[in-house]
């Protein structure tokens, strides 16, 4: 019972931080996306979707679903709205101004993720410790 205790709660800790991954991990995408694109544009002009297809959440937002909410969420949706409503050359000026801001994002989300990350999963460990030693 005082294992389960501790494993409940440590488990609801890794849970909690699962948000933070997938934020990282999508910001990660869709740095890495927007890289593509601008070599997409430059050299070979692929569909959109063929470009995507490698990319787990990118293909996911470009077919309407909401990965993340908040201001994440507008960001995202406002940055896939202006994808592929211009000429090449003005694609290329409007990924190439994302850029610092995507990138900004990545570094903020997972510096986020590895402080608050395993913050969550300690705290909700001894939580569990803590309540463990009061049943006992």
């Amino acid at each position: 019972m005082l294992i389960a205790t501790v494993a409940l709660t440590t488990l609801l800790g890794v849970f909690l931080s699962a948000g933070k991954k997938k934020r990282y991990l999508v910001f990660s995408e869709l740095y890495e996306f927007n890289e593509q694109l601008l070599l997409n544009l430059r050299y070979s002009r692929k569909p959109l979707g063929e470009v995507a297809k490698d990319f787990k959440f990118i293909s996911l937002i470009l077919g309407g679903e909401k990965v993340l909410g908040g201001n994440d969420g507008k960001f995202i949706s406002d940055y896939t709205t202006e994808l592929g409503k211009s000429d090449a050359m003005s694609q290329i000026d409007y990924l190439n101004g994302r850029r610092s801001a995507l990138s900004k994002l990545k570094d903020e989300s997972f510096a986020d993720y590895k402080k608050y990350g395993s913050l969550y999963v300690k705290i909700f460990f001894m939580v569990g410790v803590l309540l463990a030693i009061l049943l006992a």
